[in-house]
């Protein structure tokens, strides 16, 4: 049998085969899902490490392979580019290189810390990578207001380590992905018994059925939350009486979500606002199939009034209040709408003190009955940093508007008029970053997360999707997306997709809202889980690296 380890390890070759790994590694992701290539990847980039001979190659090895892997990965952010005219499209690609040269900062550090820390011995190579990983994703979502996207795990989402999530969260499932990895190239290595006690371990957690990890009192939840069948009534007894009036308040809901099938180059276009607004509305007021009945609450996607929704400013209050009725023409009393959409807020009442992007709840009537700002906004999408620097040399905003958006509170639950439901919100990719999305002191039954996925072509949508289902899974709450193009979605609190309206394609989601489940482990503990697996994998590779041999 040929040496691996001295062909991967060619003092000239092992830098490229490093990104050439990481490029692989970045096929594990949507729209692609090849997963088990992903694994394959980290068991090459294993092997270039262990045969390093310097700290510095190591560095380099694990910086190499995270720019690959974001390169490819990320290249979703270059078509927001070719939406604006402000600054030309091939600036994107150089924005795709520079994030990309950034992020593998995080992999880099990982590979010289475990490199160091394992003293090269293969297993605990693996352990304190998969360790160091874990810490590496937290701090990549953190630093810099964070950058969250493509976690190794939600390679896994379309598999049944999904699973895990609630138990360990998003960044703790990465590095377990990465002890996957490792338990393959132990394989090539012949250490059976290390690579058996990982798929052993993996196997006795799945085996044990998840309420009984997870969700204990589910059952209690569910029966609390279902009334007991009637008796049955026997042919000579009298009919019984006529059942009162649906009040929202005292069933389960109904909801309709809508994807109108509206692009980025028509979203702004002037004039182009009474289209979207028919369409939508259409979309809204379609008969319902009589399975699930008419829609008690209407989800819009983010900024699908493109007009200020709510507005402080004298002079607009009733452009403002135009938006809201066109909004919610055809509804009736009982009916609610959930909408993206822009809030001004003005202290003097005449000029623009701040600008928001935000959800508003409409009731039937068009009054306002909830508001939502987004907190974690998008550097270069909705505000430009260092705005007195960059905009001179040309630079500019990608999202059209003569203001920044303001930051709002973060998160928080709004009520629904249906059951005492209360509903957490997150607007576009606030949905990516685990253990931020939910207020733990007021758990919501549901999160509504409307998203422009419009902007991020054929990558970006089924990687954002992918988040939001690690995030039900974690949280054990349902998901609803709603998006203008796709993909639109609801998901349920494990993480499964109930159903979806594809890419490119018009039309709406009717389905009883799914139920929450108990407060799983993650959304309990939060991301001190994962860094309890870091320290977990990374003391147990040090152990290791230091038993006698």
């Amino acid at each position: 049998m040929p040496d691996v380890r001295a062909i991967v390890a060619s003092h000239r070759a092992a830098p490229s085969f490093a990104f050439v790994l990481g490029l692989v590694g970045a096929t594990g992701f949507e729209p692609l899902g090849l997963w088990p290539l992903l694994l394959l990847s980290l068991a090459g980039l294993l092997a270039l490490l262990q045969a390093a001979q310097t700290a510095k190659r190591a560095a380099l090895l694990g910086w190499l392979y995270g720019v690959g892997q974001f390169a490819l990965g990320l290249n979703w952010i270059a078509t927001a580019f070719t939406f604006q005219s402000n600054m030309p499209a091939w600036l994107g690609w150089i924005a795709v290189a520079l994030l990309s040269l950034y992020l593998a900062v995080f992999p880099m550090l990982a590979a010289l810390g475990a490199w160091w820390l394992s003293r090269r011995q293969p297993i605990a190579l693996g352990f304190v990578f998969a360790g160091l990983w874990i810490v590496g994703e937290w701090l990549r979502a953190t630093l810099f207001t964070g950058f969250a996207w493509n976690p190794l795990s939600v390679a896994l989402v379309p598999t049944p380590l999904l699973r895990l999530a609630p138990l360990v969260g998003t960044y703790a499932l990465s590095g377990i992905t990465v002890l996957i990895g490792a338990a393959l190239w132990w394989l090539v290595l012949r250490r059976f018994k290390a690579s058996a006690t990982v798929a052993v371990a993996l196997l006795l957690v799945l085996l044990i059925p998840q309420e009984r990890l997870v969700h204990q009192d589910v059952e209690a939840v569910l029966a609390a939350a279902v009334p007991p069948p009637p008796e049955p009534v026997s042919d000579d007894m009298a009919p019984p009486p006529a059942p009162p009036p649906l009040d929202p308040a005292t069933f389960w809901p109904t909801i309709r979500i809508v994807q109108p099938n509206i692009g980025q180059a028509d979203k702004w276009r002037a004039g182009y606002d009474s289209i979207a607004a028919d369409r939508l509305s259409a979309l809204t007021l379609k008969r319902a199939s009589d399975d699930v009945g008419p829609p008690m609450v209407i989800f819009w996607p983010e900024a699908a009034i493109t007009k200020p929704t709510y507005d402080e400013r004298e002079s607009r209050r009733t452009a403002s209040l135009f938006e809201r009725l066109r909004a919610t023409r055809g509804l009736v009393e009982g009916q609610t709408l959930v909408t993206g959409g822009i809030g001004v807020e003005s202290a003097d009442r005449r000029t623009v003190d701040a600008a928001t992007n935000s959800i508003f709840m409409l009731d039937h009537d068009g009054s306002l009955d909830g508001r939502y700002d987004k907190a974690h906004l998008v550097p270069y999408g909705e505000y430009l940093p260092m705005r007195s620097i960059l905009e001179p040399i040309g630079l500019s905003r990608l999202a059209p508007g003569a203001y920044d958006f303001s930051p709002g509170p973060g998160p928080r639950s709004l009520p629904l008029p249906h059951r005492d439901l209360r509903m957490g919100l997150q607007v576009c990719y606030e949905i990516i970053f685990s253990g931020q999305v939910v207020d733990p002191a007021d758990r919501p039954d549901v999160v509504f997360n409307p998203s422009n996925d419009a902007w991020f072509g054929a990558w970006g949508p089924p990687q954002h999707l992918g988040q939001a289902r690690l995030r039900a899974a974690e949280e054990g709450l349902p998901v609803i997306r709603a998006t203008p193009t796709g993909i639109s979605a609801l998901i349920d609190a494990k993480g499964d997709l109930l159903a979806t309206i594809p890419s490119g394609t018009e039309g709406h989601i009717d389905a009883l809202l799914p139920r929450a489940l108990a407060p799983t482990p993650f959304a309990r503990l939060g991301n001190w889980l994962a860094l309890i697996a870091a320290a977990a994998f990374a003391l147990t590779g040090i152990a290791l690296a230091r038993r006698p041999r």
